[in-house]
């Protein structure tokens, strides 16, 4: 039995076209599905194209972002199992049941678009990039698709990361490092990815190319800070070191600005190790 949600904001031309795949998708499979519709203050009459389908919609009053829809949806889902797309035409719903079968051996299913029919923008292309290996490194998992927005995962496992999930574009990439993380078994499945049908992407790509690199470092210091600090140690006594050989070859004593990168070196040891700390006092707790 699986929710499945898709936001939607000013998408008024696809939606339609997204709630029949999704239809047409679970047409003799035999799974029980609700179809979820969350309107995320459209102002192109959405929500009523929607409706005009047949299918639950809720309404926020105001724009949340998608993923503050995304929550509302997971916390409306009436199933165990919860499944989300987008209103825009651009992923292969047909895929959902299969994705949805996995669950159970993964908590997560991701529909990574790796598939043989990708369309790419080149401005979005070179910064996501940049985020997931970032991501892939500090996780120490391959992660092929770090925001994609057709996925399936176990509800109950979802809320214990509410509280880390933002409103924005970076709901996809939270929600699966918040799972890597943690040791949740996630699956990439390769999937194909079309050109939108309709509407106007609200990604922004210096604004949210930012927010993904602030969330994914974030994300990092709640699961494992060292992961950034023994890096950054290691780089700062480099560099200490390196100064104060200079300072003693040259002047025979140590300058301030090497005695200034040694005591900087000796508090981003502390720092890291007091944040190391606390994570792991919290998941003891937890």
């Amino acid at each position: 039995m699986i929710s499945v949600i898709i936001p939607v904001y000013n998408e008024a031309e696809s939606i339609a076209h997204d709630i029949d795949s999704v239809h047409k998708a679970f047409e003799g499979t035999g799974l029980v599905y609700e179809l979820l519709v969350i309107d995320d203050a459209s102002t192109d009459g959405s929500g009523d194209a929607a409706r005009a389908k047949g299918v639950r919609v809720i309404t926020h009053k105001r724009n949340k972002g998608v993923g503050g829809a995304r929550k509302t949806g997971i916390m409306e889902a009436k199933y165990d199992i919860v499944a989300t797309t987008d209103g825009d035409g651009t992923y292969p719903n047909h895929e959902m049941p299969g994705l949805a079968r996995l669950v159970g051996e993964y908590d997560m299913v991701v529909g990574a678009r790796t598939g043989s029919k990708v369309y790419t923008s080149w401005i979005r292309w070179l910064p996501k990039y940049l985020i997931r290996q970032l991501a892939a490194y500090l996780t120490r998992h391959e992660i092929p698709d770090l925001n994609s927005g057709l996925r399936v995962f176990k509800k109950d496992v979802a809320l214990k990361y509410f509280y880390l999930l933002p409103d924005s574009h970076s709901w996809e990439s939270t929600i699966t490092l918040s799972f890597l993380f943690n040791n949740h078994p996630v699956k990439f499945v390769p999937v194909d990815y079309y050109k939108r049908l309709g509407g106007k992407s609200s990604f922004t790509p210096f604004r949210d190319t930012y927010n993904y690199i602030s969330l994914v470092i974030r994300t990092v210091m709640y699961f494992n800070p060292l992961r950034i600090f023994i890096p950054l140690t290691i780089v700062s006594a480099a560099l200490s070191a390196a100064k104060c050989a200079f300072d003693i070859c040259a002047y025979s004593h140590l300058s301030q600005t090497g005695m200034m990168m040694l005591i900087f070196t000796f508090n981003v040891v502390m720092i890291g190790l007091l944040a190391d700390l606390v994570v792991v006092s919290t998941r003891k707790r937890a």
